[in-house]
């Protein structure tokens, strides 16, 4: 029971990788705060805490806008007095491919207006309530953020841009007792890659990408999520790291 009488958000928690940590944090004993656009799955997530006897709630975010962000973090506190782990996972791909020269600007705007403006907002909103007490920041980026690949060019520089703000952010909040680390997932069996899975061959290129051959399931990132946010971790600061099977780590 690592989180035991800890408070932690969790964006992006209807479904993938932040259900299955908004899960984990709960049955280490955190009560935590299922943050999502997506009311539904939201409250599905809620649920799924409570039925195995875990404390949770659930709050509307839309991490594209910074007054959503801020009153998320302020209804955590007024509900429990303190935030002491924000994980940052809300995130959205391509909705098609195509080549940089023919990027529509708002798809453009879509994709960094969450994946990279979300993040800043979390750690600047979650660093504020933080500040008398300290407490860990967990970003969610992606291996996309060290490699490229064709057609999803605001992808990749959204999440490279997750690897910056996540360094910097560690270096200006350290002060504060506030560590800040995060997490580059390669291959994960969640909805964001539905449209790969519809396509076996395509499925088993991206599968075989990784050193054995096949997708990370979301349960095993959110272990490595939950050890970066207890106090175990509590000398790695500043840093992203690789949680992809080797994917990032060999020559294809």
């Amino acid at each position: 029971m690592r989180f035991a009488n800890r408070v932690v958000i969790v964006t992006g928690a209807g479904s993938g990788i932040g259900r299955a940590t908004a899960v984990e944090f709960a049955r280490e004993g955190a009560k935590v705060i299922a943050a999502d656009v997506d009311v539904e799955s939201g409250k599905q997530t809620v649920m799924s805490i409570k039925n195995e006897g875990g404390e949770s709630s659930f709050v509307h975010v839309d991490m594209s806008f910074f007054e959503s962000v801020q009153q998320l973090v302020t209804k955590t506190k007024e509900r429990y007095g303190k935030l002491d782990v924000m994980f940052n996972n809300a995130g959205v791909s391509v909705k098609q491919r195509c080549n940089v020269l023919e990027l529509p600007h708002e798809e453009y705007h879509r994709i960094v207006n969450i994946n990279q403006h979300g993040i800043f907002f979390g750690i600047q909103a979650a660093g504020n309530a933080m500040k008398e007490s300290g407490g860990v920041i967990i970003n969610t980026a992606s291996i996309y953020a060290f490699m490229a690949d064709r057609g999803a060019f605001p992808y990749h520089a959204s999440k490279a841009a997750v690897v910056g703000m996540t360094r910097s952010a560690a270096l200006d909040l350290a002060r504060y007792n506030i560590r800040v680390a995060g997490i580059a997932p390669g291959l994960v069996d969640t909805g964001i890659v539905a449209e790969w899975k519809d396509n076996p061959d395509i499925w088993r290129k991206i599968e075989r990408a990784h050193m054995r051959g096949k997708a990370g399931q979301p349960g095993e990132v959110a272990k490595v999520v939950t050890f970066l946010a207890s106090d175990d971790a509590s000398f790695m600061n500043g840093h992203v790291f690789c949680v992809d099977d080797g994917a990032a780590a060999f020559k294809r």
